[in-house]
């Protein structure tokens, strides 16, 4: 048995990251399903494709929430908290060998990151752009991001559009701004480590300080 791992969500500013894991017998199985990268297919297909990967495969999710993230930002490096979300995921899995996307630069050394963190013995295969080359981990990346998008679909409904989550993302940062302003602290879910967020509440304050 075999299990893909990747995830979404781990530059984001607003949101959780969500690690996905696919469970399968052998990449054979995967050849022909038509599965790719989740950044490189519709969100209409995406959709398809996780009903079809959840209805066919055994599926894992680990969900980390802002707040989480920034207290293992403390101690952990963001490789490193992915690493052990991915390795929780593979435990959950429980197969002989796992395909990793491989955020680190250094390829063989993030496969050595996962390897520490596991329960159990474990193959890891650790790849740039394993969600191209592996059609498992292509699943696995659409699990992840899907059920991202649903979280932060969420948000927006309680909270108003806060677009992506991405520092990137224009509508992201102008709902930052806005209700940090307006409330005078980061939103719960937003990640209080980034920069991204104490540069917001810096120009906030600079500019409430000209205006006085």
């Amino acid at each position: 048995m075999i299990c893909g791992i990747d995830e979404a969500g781990k530059g984001s500013v607003l949101g959780p990251m969500v690690i996905g894991g696919v469970k399968g017998e052998s990449l054979s199985d995967f050849t022909n399903s038509g599965y790719n990268d989740s950044k490189k297919i519709s969100a209409k297909k995406r959709d398809e494709f996780f009903e079809d990967i959840s209805k066919n495969y055994e599926t894992t999710c680990i969900i980390l929430d802002a707040n989480r993230i920034d207290e293992c930002r403390i101690t952990y490096s963001m490789n490193d908290i992915v690493a052990m979300a991915h390795a929780k995921a593979i435990d959950k899995l429980a197969p002989k060998k796992a395909y990793v996307d491989a955020c680190d630069v250094n390829e063989v050394r993030y496969g050595l990151s996962v390897k520490e963190h596991l329960k159990n013995p474990v193959e890891i295969i650790s790849e740039h752009k394993a969600d191209e080359k592996f059609r498992i981990v292509s699943a696995a990346s659409i699990i992840a991001k899907v059920t991202r998008d649903r979280l932060i679909e969420n948000i927006s409904e309680e909270y108003g559009k806060i677009g992506s989550g991405y520092p990137s993302d224009p509508v992201t940062i102008e709902f930052l701004k806005s209700y940090i302003k307006e409330n005078g602290e980061p939103p719960v879910f937003s990640r209080k480590s980034w920069k991204t967020v104490s540069n917001v509440i810096g120009n906030i304050q600079q500019k409430t300080l000209f205006e006085f």
